[in-house]
């Protein structure tokens, strides 16, 4: 952890300074309401603990991380999650931004490809009671989403590509969003793209910066990595 990440001694009270920071960026919103029914804490390892509030992605082992509060947000607020809709998301991490949307939309399916990630949240998000809200499966190698459960009125990435990955727009119900961070290893934006029926048309919304997308239509696994 970078020496510049201070640790606190007083958690409720930089929950409270979080969530009005978040406040000041989205404004008051169904988004802000379910930031605030989440614990981030429940979702970091304990030992980091008292650095859940910062507004800063911390490490969640395995080489992957829980992303910074800011940018939760504003991915949710853009995703425009609605409570009849289904939500895939691809990259359950810990489970956090899974829960988040859980408040917001219908159903929401998250897929990991990491087993030890796959397991820890599913078991965190049930003992939550995220039971029948959230479907966590394990991601195959060769297949990028959840095709089974298609179509999708709403896909959240939160790992980056190359590219926006045609495997995941067939996924898209008419009228559905997709959020995904496209660009190279050295520079990516956030991009909001929407199934018509003209087609896809697509939008930037700034710069950011995740973990790699691994999949056959984005970034591929190193031969000497293993997926544990």
């Amino acid at each position: 952890m970078k020496k510049l990440l201070a640790r606190s001694n007083n958690l409720e009270a930089d929950r409270r300074r979080l969530l009005d920071r978040l406040r000041s960026e989205i404004g008051k919103s169904r988004v802000m309401e379910a930031i605030s029914r989440v614990q981030r804490e429940a979702f970091v390892p304990q030992n980091l603990h008292d650095l859940a509030y910062l507004d800063a992605p911390l490490p969640i082992g395995h080489g992957q991380t829980i992303s910074q509060p800011t940018m939760v947000a504003i991915m949710t607020a853009a995703l425009e999650p609605q409570p009849a809709e289904k939500i895939l998301e691809i990259g359950t991490g810990s489970g956090y931004q899974a829960a988040i949307l859980a408040e917001l939309a219908g159903h929401v399916v998250t897929v990991e490809l990491i087993p030890a990630l796959t397991n820890t949240a599913r078991g965190l998000l049930e003992s939550m009671g995220y039971r029948g809200r959230i479907s966590v499966k394990q991601a195959a190698d060769d297949v990028l989403g959840y095709p089974e459960e298609a179509p999708f009125d709403g896909i959240m990435v939160t790992a980056d590509g190359p590219r926006v990955p045609q495997e995941l727009v067939d996924q898209l119900a008419p009228g559905g969003r997709m959020l995904i961070p496209v660009g190279s290893l050295e520079g990516r934006d956030l991009m909001l793209v929407t199934r018509t029926r003209g087609g896809f048309p697509s939008n930037k919304l700034g710069p950011c910066r995740f973990v790699p997308l691994i999949s056959s239509d984005a970034w591929p696994l190193p031969s000497s990595e293993a997926v544990t």
